[in-house]
């Protein structure tokens, strides 16, 4: 049995049993990739997928639990390679981030300047994707880091700690009715075709919720994960946009107006986090306390060693957090 081939049964998982896409994504061959496969499975006397013809179709039973212990030997092996290069050279090495399009346009890159001043021997990878995309690169140890907001349910498997609270502002012409408002309602909003992000983005359930409770229905007509785009078709007339507020530049954004929404909607909380047990080195400590300054490395290594998500709950339950 070699890495190797737990390293490939893994990533074929991952990437939906494709053989193609991984041997895509580890710059191997797919021939390659299917014999390794093939190899482990003779060596096993089991097979981990089902196949037909020359397409795996599925994993089986034996290949559930293979896989488990699989991923955790590789992130076994990650650890070692850590903890060695954390005493041969801790300020070089890699750090990988999973996150949204909000995150990684509008509250990172100031973040990742500083730490690569800081750091210039690291090499940074960043992941975009929804929710659930990142709580799986995360989980099945693809990236050191998950940033998000919505879906912590997903997240059980990793130590999530909070950032930041941040809110939403609604976005028009500079010309609409909503300007001349005295006070904004969630009434007025309902009145209009809605631009928004996708349910599962960026605070998208607390917008829901507002409106439910008040029992309205709200005209969503067109919606995004990219606050750029919304703003786009708000400027093309398609409708009202909803974004965070962080998303809103007065200066590159000067032909529309913000408006403030806090009021109307429940704070969001982002959240940092990995999975539980991970081995991080001195640069990834650093890492999180610029993204979030009350996150020290003492409160870190806390989270770590919490035993259940109620505990780290109670950790960070009288946290102050910033707002962003």
């Amino acid at each position: 049995m070699k890495l190797q081939q737990l390293r490939y049964i893994c990533e074929v998982a991952r990437r939906g049993l494709s053989i193609s896409a991984t041997a895509e994504g580890l710059y191997t061959s797919q021939p390659g990739v299917s014999k390794q496969i093939r190899q482990l499975e003779e060596e096993l006397g089991v097979q981990v997928f089902t196949r037909s013809g020359k397409q795996l179709t599925q994993i089986t039973p034996a290949g559930v639990a293979i896989l488990e212990i699989a991923r955790e030997v590789l992130s076994k092996v990650e650890t070692i390679k850590r903890i060695a290069q954390e005493h041969s050279d801790d300020k070089r090495g890699h750090l990988s981030i999973a996150t949204t399009h909000t995150q990684a346009r509008y509250v990172l890159p100031s973040v990742i300047k500083q730490f690569i001043q800081r750091y210039p021997n690291v090499v940074l990878h960043m992941h975009q994707g929804t929710p659930t995309q990142i709580a799986e690169l995360a989980a099945e140890g693809v990236v050191d880091f998950a940033i998000a907001t919505e879906g912590m349910e997903l997240f059980e498997d990793l130590v999530m700690m909070p950032c930041y609270r941040w809110n939403r502002c609604i976005i028009v012409p500079n010309d609409h009715p909503l300007c001349e408002l005295p006070e904004l309602t969630l009434e007025a909003l309902a009145q209009y075709p809605l631009v928004t992000y996708v349910f599962g983005f960026t605070g998208r359930s607390h917008l829901d919720q507002a409106f439910s409770e008040k029992g309205l229905q709200p005209q969503v007509v067109f919606t995004a994960s990219d606050a750029d785009v919304i703003k786009t078709y708000v400027r093309l007339g398609l409708g009202v946009g909803i974004v965070a507020h962080m998303a809103y530049d007065p200066i590159l954004d000067s032909d529309l107006r913000a408006l403030d929404a806090s009021h109307l909607f429940e704070d969001s909380t982002t959240k940092i986090g990995c999975r539980r047990g991970t081995f991080l080195r001195s640069y990834m400590y650093d890492f999180v306390q610029i993204f979030a300054h009350q996150l020290t490395r003492e409160k870190v290594e806390q989270a770590m060693q919490t035993p259940s998500r109620e505990a780290l709950e109670k950790l960070f339950v009288e946290m102050e957090l910033p707002n962003y």
